[in-house]
């Protein structure tokens, strides 16, 4: 059973800086829609008043709506009663404990009965608040917020390790929204509102950045479904009035292309959280007639680049940031960071100040004197016909002479093991070939395509054939 949402008094104002609204625009503009139609800013502002005076007392909320309208509703509310949402790596129970666990005054706020958790048989969540079916609404003032404000947490995927908190403020949040806007300038005029559909959850930080902060403080309206299957995502853009924009990813992006949908035209396509292959973005870029634009970030930076990577290899940073390199990685100076962030990225900085990505430096391997990427192996292991999806990746235990072994999991219906190591064989030093390969119905991915380095080691160990 959810908690009973207990009404409480709307909170004062704070006084520690300058307060700036949650949303901006004319109140009849859109800013979410679907089927049934558009809702406008007013509608929405009311909707935020109304669930902010019934929010319970606390410092952190964990927001696990479904619904992206309501995932907006909820931040804002949450933000406006002087709180903090906490946006974990995942929606699985796991995650969740985890991230609760570090802010024990937290409760959890959603749409649905089961926690937003897909395990609906796990037992309910503590301290979890149900959003009423019928949203509250409320008359007053445009909602503000202190710019100092600590409005999110996001925390990293966990693909290379555990995941780890980011802070993020208001102010950072408005000015990296400005960036993204102008990584998009060009798909659709400045003075039109454009229709975005989403792939990716808002809970995620590339999903949050391009789905509800734009819609917030863009002219941008977005739909209020998260469509997953390729005709989940036709429909949704049929639903969606010109400019249209997809924001996606590229299991995503290569899911449409292969199914063959038809889908209305569309001002762009953007994608972020996994490296796009230049022959994807060409092949999408030719099936659906737009401009596909990939952006680079970080939970901890957010984006800070962008490129047509059907036609380019270098990413130009957002205006204002400036990319380092650094032995171990590369180092972020950007306006909306409080200081310079590492990332773990290698990367080569031309004159003019593009760059490009050269592995990580925890991908790199050095076996018997020879060096090579867990990202190039990938790579070649998915360039084999018949290969599906795959992945290289190091395991830690190490072997008799020092070396860690390093391990593959395959998608590949209609190929053996050994007839992949074999085809491996003839594109790879013989040094880097997987000690353990073993062919999976489908790899651990999280809902925007990553790969969770605990996942693969569950699903590796798992199967003591290997």
């Amino acid at each position: 059973m959810s908690a009973v949402i207990e009404t409480q008094p709307a909170p004062s104002a704070t006084a520690s800086g300058k307060r700036q609204p949650l949303a901006r625009g004319d109140g009849a503009r859109a800013i979410a829609y679907d089927a049934r139609g558009a809702v406008s800013l007013d509608t929405f502002f009311a909707h935020v008043r109304g669930l902010a005076r019934q929010l319970p007392d606390a410092s952190h909320a964990v927001n696990l709506c479904e619904d992206r309208y309501r995932f907006l509703v909820a931040f804002c509310a949450v933000a406006l009663r002087g709180q903090t949402t906490l946006l974990p790596p995942s929606r699985t129970r796991a995650a969740i404990d985890e991230v609760r666990a570090q802010h024990p005054d937290s409760y959890c706020l959603g749409d649905g009965d089961h926690c937003g958790c897909p395990h609906a048989s796990l037992a309910p969540l503590p301290h979890y608040v149900r959003m009423p079916d019928e949203l509250p609404q409320c008359d007053g003032e445009r909602p503000q917020v202190d710019d100092d404000a600590l409005v999110a947490i996001g925390f990293t995927s966990g693909s290379t390790g555990t995941p780890k908190p980011n802070a993020k403020t208001w102010r950072s949040f408005r000015t990296s929204t400005a960036q993204n806007l102008a990584a998009l300038a060009g798909l659709w005029p400045d003075d039109e509102i454009v229709h975005a559909v989403a792939t990716v959850p808002p809970q995620h930080m590339y999903g949050m950045e391009m789905s509800v902060l734009m819609p917030l403080l863009g002219n941008v309206a977005v739909h209020g479904a998260r469509p997953f299957f390729p005709q989940d995502v036709a429909d949704a853009l049929h639903e969606a009035l010109a400019p249209r924009l997809l924001v996606t990813t590229p299991v995503h992006l290569r899911a449409l292309v292969e199914a063959g949908v038809s889908l209305p035209p569309m001002a762009g396509i953007v994608t972020a959280t996994a490296p796009l292959p230049q022959p994807l973005a060409a092949a999408a870029e030719a099936r659906f007639g737009c401009e596909v634009r990939e952006v680079f970030g970080s939970t901890e930076t957010c984006v800070i680049a962008r490129r047509r990577t059907a036609s380019e290899t270098a990413w130009t940073p957002m205006p204002g940031v400036r990319v380092v390199p650094q032995p171990d990685g590369a180092l972020v100076h950007a306006a909306h960071l409080a200081q310079p962030v590492a990332l773990a990225d290698l990367v080569e900085v031309h004159a003019d100040g593009r760059f490009e990505l050269r592995g990580r430096q925890a991908d790199l391997l050095e076996i018997a004197g020879k060096r090579a990427s867990l990202a190039d192996l990938t790579r070649r292991l998915l360039a084999i016909p018949g290969v599906e999806d795959g992945a290289v990746f190091q395991l830690d235990d190490i072997d008799d002479i020092g070396v860690k072994r390093i391990a593959a999991l395959v998608v590949a219906p209609g190929l053996e093991e050994a007839a992949i190591l074999r085809a491996l064989r003839r594109s790879i030093d013989p040094v880097f070939l997987p000690r353990r390969l073993h062919r999976v119905d489908a790899l651990p991915r999280n809902e925007t395509g990553k790969l969770p380095r605990a996942a693969l080691l569950r699903l590796l160990h798992g199967n003591t054939d290997c």
